[in-house]
């Protein structure tokens, strides 16, 4: 049997860019704070006063991981949690201004790493690789969620 060409496997090239992510994330972002902590921390600058569930869809986390990312946050006195005086069965989530610190220092290193990131790819190139990138991610959203169709783009 022959062996398989792996730069056709979107999984496999899935897996690099996700590692070269990782990579310069700890070497230019933050080797406290992880990228996913960072995202929930961004949904909370946009959007004050979200409970735990709506953060975890709003970034694409599932139930478990997202309670961890909001345990390890609140421990590090990012963020704190307020009863939802609608729901008291419910917390809210806002950010400490420590928090707030912490997002706009990062928000910064983010930019950078990004550019660093896309530098193999022109303007052009950059906008159609998010767009490619964006539709296969929102596919595979419906697979998580089978009650939603998954649509072949034209």
């Amino acid at each position: 049997m022959a062996a398989v060409d792996l730069s056709t496997h979107p999984g496999h090239l899935a897996r690099r860019l996700q590692q070269a992510h990782y990579l310069l994330w700890n070497t230019m972002v933050s080797e406290e704070i992880t990228s996913p902590q960072f995202a929930v921390l961004n949904a909370l600058v946009a959007e004050p006063g979200l409970d735990q569930r709506t953060v975890g869809e709003r970034v694409g986390l599932d139930r478990s991981t997202i309670a961890e990312v909001i345990s390890r946050l609140g421990r590090r006195a990012l963020l704190d949690k307020v009863r939802d005086p609608q729901d008291g069965r419910r917390f809210l989530l806002r950010l400490t201004d420590e928090g707030l610190r912490v997002h706009r220092k990062l928000t910064v290193r983010t930019a950078r790493m990004n550019q660093v990131f896309l530098a193999p790819l022109s303007a052009a190139e950059q906008d159609l690789f998010f767009d490619l990138i964006q539709r296969v991610s929102d596919a595979a959203e419906g697979l998580r969620n089978p009650g939603e169709p998954v649509r072949a783009q034209p």
